[in-house]
């Protein structure tokens, strides 16, 4: 077992699941990140295609101006490259979101029979693909779940500041739900309804403290998250924005500017595709603390070996 191998299976409070989140990340990131590149280099390719075809839209609608009517073919071009592009990527995101999803669950797995960093790609990739068939039935299922709560969310909608915060409170609550349902299907085999069922008394026994992490990691990673696409592709962008306008450049068509807005924005959806992953490593953090804490396997263990020695 190497020196920073993290023990996941521990009851931790909120504060020290926080620590532990960061604590695996800094350990994990490098690994994690390279294992993210090699399973999703086609899908980045996608992405840049998906980029290229809204910043020809975007540019398109920019050279018009927004004073031109109904009809106007550039207009008419630059909405359908514009509407082709989202519903790409609205497709490709699923995929890469539900294969994102399954990385970094397996690689938390994986790590914790291991009990070490994963310096072989092919074993967490070899476990999801194991467990690909109950994968696609979990993604099938959310179908209906997202459903309901986008009903439940309207509602709530409706009632002024305490409908607004319920509506938050039950966000979380899913978030929390959908990732310990998860963890349970991948780490317990069990089917993707029984998951379901457990991962529900896991948020139901232990509601604040889900709601709680998912809070306050979900908002520190989303800032973190928010930072780099502000601090590199944005400013980047922003900057050779001003200057070729400053210079009275001919923006659109020029090579050289798509070619800065599309890398730009590519690198913008591969960041929130990244982001899927932290996401779930906050449920995979939180699950084996609420699982150590109803069952107590790992306590167990280690008073057997304890008594073994004697």
């Amino acid at each position: 077992m190497k020196d920073n191998y993290i023990e996941l299976k521990q009851n931790r409070d909120l504060g020290e699941i926080i620590s532990t989140y960061f604590d695996f990340f800094k350990h994990n990131l490098k690994s994690f990140t390279n294992i993210f590149i090699n399973y999703n280099g086609v899908f980045i390719l996608l992405l840049l295609g998906v980029s290229y075809l809204m910043v020809t839209g975007f540019l398109g609608l920019y050279e018009s101006g927004t004073s031109g009517l109904g009809g106007d073919p550039t207009r008419d071009d630059s909405f359908m490259f514009i509407g082709i592009g989202f519903f790409l990527f609205f497709i490709v995101f699923m995929i890469i979101a539900a294969l994102n999803y399954s990385l970094a669950s397996g690689y938390m797995i994986t790590y914790e029979q291991q009990k070490k960093v994963i310096d072989n790609k092919h074993d967490v990739w070899n476990f999801v693909k194991e467990n690909f068939g109950k994968i696609f039935i979990f993604i099938l299922l959310l179908i209906p779940i997202y459903i309901g709560f986008a009903i439940i969310s309207v509602i709530f909608a409706i009632i002024p500041i305490i409908g607004t915060l319920v509506q938050y409170v039950l966000q979380f609550a899913l978030t929390s739900w959908i990732g310990l349902s998860f963890m349970v299907m991948l780490h317990e085999n069990k089917s993707a309804t029984d998951a379901l069922g457990e991962g529900w008394d896991l948020v139901r026994s232990n509601f604040w403290k889900c709601v709680g992490v998912n809070f306050i990691l979900g908002l520190l990673v989303g800032l973190l998250v928010l930072f780099i696409i502000v601090a590199i592709p944005g400013v980047i962008g922003g900057v050779y924005t001003y200057i070729m306008i400053d210079a009275g450049a001919d923006i659109v068509n020029s090579a050289v500017a798509k070619i800065i807005y599309t890398l730009g924005l590519c690198i913008i959806l591969v960041i929130l595709t990244y982001s899927q992953s932290l996401s779930q490593f906050i449920n995979g953090i939180l699950y084996f603390s609420l699982h150590e804490q109803k069952y107590n396997v790992n306590t167990r263990e280690k008073i057997d070996q304890i008594g073994a020695g004697e």
